[in-house]
């Protein structure tokens, strides 16, 4: 377990000093408190109640006085002791794409005897819960993917007010857990791409009988080519059909190119290639990706699917 001391600018930055890996407990290096409003309200209360006893020496007004002074303190042990001794450890992240709400899991333990209310664990949103004794709760905090490639989760703040809210105990904490983010697939669902070997087998074939067999048709999948949509039968009210022909009916094999990608930047072409991909996954074809430095050859399935969209991503 890691128990790294931070230092006072970080503990006030919320920055949780540098990332750490495996469970993390929550000593008293890592826990602090400071009083709330509330807090600072009842000392003022205090600070008041005495001087109005010492001018007046009035015994009752000393006695309300130091019983609220003593219930100030004592708050303070509660309240860090609500914190104190928990562990946390992360979880594994879901890959997301870029825009999306990556869900990062958090165990927290509590291996005492005592329960622990009123905590809450902050990411980009607060997320409030409690523990039994012996309890251990998983909690998703959510976080915004911005980009692709790998994204850290950030700094998760544990804190609590218990019991009284008068103070405020708190644990920044930077886990050494990231979720890798793939590209935004592009809103534009363009054809899919005919590479220069499909080229060439398509005119070898049309060149020996002159036209492309017709083999039939088929219900519509997306990123057909126009040029094969069955027109007459979607104006006759009867769906959305595509021509098959004897050149392309064989299981012909994609390649998306990043070299052949439109786009006006890389993360265009990256957007685009992505679209691809998952359409030609949920068209069932076997497709393959080349980009510079990298050469996946034509496959399906979903280990494919998830190869293909990290090489996206990591490029």
């Amino acid at each position: 377990m890691d128990n790294t001391r931070l230092t006072l600018k970080q503990r006030f930055k919320f920055t949780g000093g540098p990332p750490v890996s495996g469970p993390v407990e929550l000593t008293r290096n890592r826990v602090f408190i400071l009083p709330t409003q509330r807090g600072l309200g009842m000392a003022f209360t205090i600070l008041l109640l005495l001087l109005i006893a010492f001018i007046y020496s009035n015994n009752l007004v000393y006695l309300l006085g130091f019983l609220l002074a003593s219930i100030f303190f004592v708050t303070i042990l509660h309240t860090f002791k609500a914190l104190a001794g928990l562990v946390v450890q992360a979880g594994f992240v879901q890959p997301v794409f870029a825009g999306e709400s990556a869900a990062f899991p958090l165990t927290v333990t509590n291996p005492g005897n005592q329960p622990r209310p009123a905590l809450s664990a902050t990411l980009e949103g607060e997320h409030f819960f409690s523990l039994a004794a012996d309890q251990s709760k998983t909690l998703t905090l959510y976080g915004l993917a911005r980009k692709r490639g790998w994204q850290m989760i950030g700094t998760v703040t544990l804190a609590s007010c218990y019991p009284l809210g008068s103070f405020r105990a708190w644990s920044p904490l930077k886990l050494d857990s990231k979720v890798l983010v793939y590209p935004k697939p592009s809103a534009c669902s363009l054809p899919f791409p005919v590479g220069e070997d499909q080229q060439s087998s398509s005119q070898q074939h049309t060149d020996r009988s002159g036209r492309d067999d017709f083999d039939g048709i088929r219900s519509y999948r997306l990123g057909d080519p126009l040029r094969q949509i069955h027109w007459k039968a979607y104006a006759k009210g009867q769906g959305l059909f595509s021509r098959q022909y004897a050149s392309n009916a064989g299981g012909t094999e994609l390649w998306l190119d990043y070299r052949n990608t439109p786009g006006a930047d890389v993360e265009e072409r990256l957007s685009q290639l992505c679209r691809w991909v998952i359409d030609a996954e949920n068209a069932g074809l076997r497709y393959g990706l080349q980009v510079p430095g990298r050469k996946i050859a034509p496959d399906g399935g979903m280990r494919h699917y998830a190869t293909c969209l990290e090489t996206l991503a990591l490029f």
